[in-house]
């Protein structure tokens, strides 16, 4: 049983980080990329968007700038740091 739960947290911690790649990725390439509909792209939008799309509606933007992929790899990484 002990194994079963040890796995599922690996599991997790991995998702985890997985994601946070993902809006890494996504946020460094929509500095170059402007067409959201490509297979890369419109993968990473799908994966990364529920997680982004609400943090994007709580938080303004300012300036122009998207401060929800960073908000969202700090909330992502402390609950990483918090499983481990």
């Amino acid at each position: 049983m002990q194994t079963a739960i040890n796995y599922l947290h690996s599991f997790a911690q991995v998702l985890i980080y997985l994601f946070i790649f993902a809006i890494f990725v996504r946020a460094a390439a929509s500095w170059f990329v402007r067409d959201y509909h490509g297979t890369g792209m419109g993968f990473l939008v799908d994966v990364t968007e529920p997680i982004l799309g609400p943090l994007r509606r709580l938080i303004p933007t300012g300036l122009g700038v998207d401060f929800s992929p960073m908000i969202a790899i700090a909330v992502l990484y402390v609950l990483g740091q918090f499983l481990s």
